[in-house]
């Protein structure tokens, strides 16, 4: 059982989920649209011309599924960031601040070896009260769990 001063509800995974909902439908239309595309069309297109069209749209979903992949899972051993590409494991002592500022695109942690993690799992784009919600989640597990501001140099 967790101390009264220990958060609850761990493991928690932030991710923007309109946005994934919204990328990967329109990735799965695409692909279905290009595909039939290619398997309509008259005699004249060659099993390259259609390969291509089918190709095409297997790119395009891959491109919006990879724009849909970035989330966050909290533990209570540290954060797990998602990113596009790169995917970066964070002891909760290294997390000095979570920062969403007006403007920001997502929210960024303040790192204790002074560089800033963009984490764009929680992004305000479609969904502007979610992500500040759940920033301030995360900023919530950050102190609880980590160094947190007070015990920032």
């Amino acid at each position: 059982m967790p101390a009264p001063d220990e958060p609850t509800g761990l493991p928690v995974t932030f991710r923007p989920v309109r946005t994934r909902v919204v990328l990967l439908t329109v990735g799965s239309v695409m692909l279905v649209t290009f595909a039939t595309v290619a398997l309509a069309m008259p005699a004249p297109w060659a099993a390259a011309d259609r390969a291509t069209m089918i190709g095409t749209g297997l790119i395009i979903f891959a491109v919006l599924a990879l724009l849909s992949r970035p989330k966050v899972v909290a533990t209570q051993e540290g954060l797990t960031v998602v990113n596009l590409t790169t995917v970066r494991r964070l002891a909760w002592a290294e997390v000095l601040r979570v920062n969403l500022r007006a403007g920001d695109p997502w929210v960024y942690l303040d790192l204790a070896d002074g560089t800033s993690l963009a984490v764009m799992g929680i992004q305000p784009g479609i969904a502007r009260q979610r992500a500040v919600t759940d920033a301030r989640r995360l900023r919530e597990l950050a102190d609880a769990l980590g160094t947190g501001p007070a015990d920032a140099v």
